[in-house]
């Protein structure tokens, strides 16, 4: 099974350009800046996620800033940089322990939202979907947007985190609103770029969470550094 995924994966480039080759070829160069647009609107906003909405949770819990920063910023590079946070979940472990949250409240909360804390991943799956449907040509209400959001704000908890996993959500709730599913293929060629930033700030998201649960609990966030750190070429 390990040489045929191998195989798998020295032909998926192969496969994801003939998809963006056959779509170009059918539908012309516009669609790629339909592509951008997108990309760009992803980006935009899980930027005003992370000021307006985390960056009000960490005034609210009177999270260090600056701290917290240091403590997130290798994680979410490796996040970022492998687009998996399966990747750079020992190191943010290990950072928030340093950061100052007791360990029995990163080895529960930092897990549970690897599931069920997926705030990058429901915001590019709503967008995913509204593009879809708009470069089909089909209108969708108010309400069915609305329920199309509560949908995939369920489905998205306990999706594995792998690169690319969120396109399997995604194609079962196109079927589900009747939408086509060809749609998949033509952000496959740029899934890559939108997965580096919908994964960060998973990554970003949980160890908040972590942050905000010790506060929670009472705690003063006491840096802790008598751990080992989790990187050794930046131990020096």
């Amino acid at each position: 099974m390990f040489e045929y995924t191998k195989y798998v994966m020295y032909f998926a480039p192969l496969g994801v350009g003939a998809a963006m080759a056959a779509t170009v070829g059918a539908k012309g160069l516009g669609v790629l800046v339909g592509l951008g647009k997108l990309i760009l609107t992803l980006y935009a906003s899980l930027v005003v996620f992370v000021v307006l909405v985390l960056g009000a949770v960490i005034l609210i819990f009177r999270i260090p800033l600056a701290r917290f920063f240091r403590a997130v910023r290798d994680p979410f590079l490796l996040a970022f940089s492998t687009a998996s946070s399966e990747a750079a979940f020992p190191t943010a472990m290990l950072n928030m322990e340093r950061f100052g949250v007791p360990k029995h409240i990163v080895s529960f909360v930092l897990p549970t939202g690897y599931s069920f804390n997926l705030d990058g991943t429901t915001l590019y799956l709503s967008l995913a979907s509204v593009f879809v449907a708009q470069a089909a040509g089909l209108h969708l209400a108010w309400s069915q947007q609305l329920m199309m959001m509560l949908t995939l704000m369920l489905a998205s908890k306990g999706v594995a985190g792998v690169p690319r996993a969120a396109l399997v959500i995604l194609a079962g709730t196109l079927a589900s609103f009747n939408l086509p599913s060809e749609g998949i293929f033509v952000l496959l060629g740029i899934d890559t770029l939108m997965d580096m930033a919908r994964t960060s700030v998973n990554v970003l998201g949980n160890c908040l969470a972590t942050a905000v649960v010790a506060r929670w609990e009472g705690c003063d966030l006491t840096p802790c550094d008598d751990l080992p750190h989790p990187l050794p070429a930046a131990a020096g």
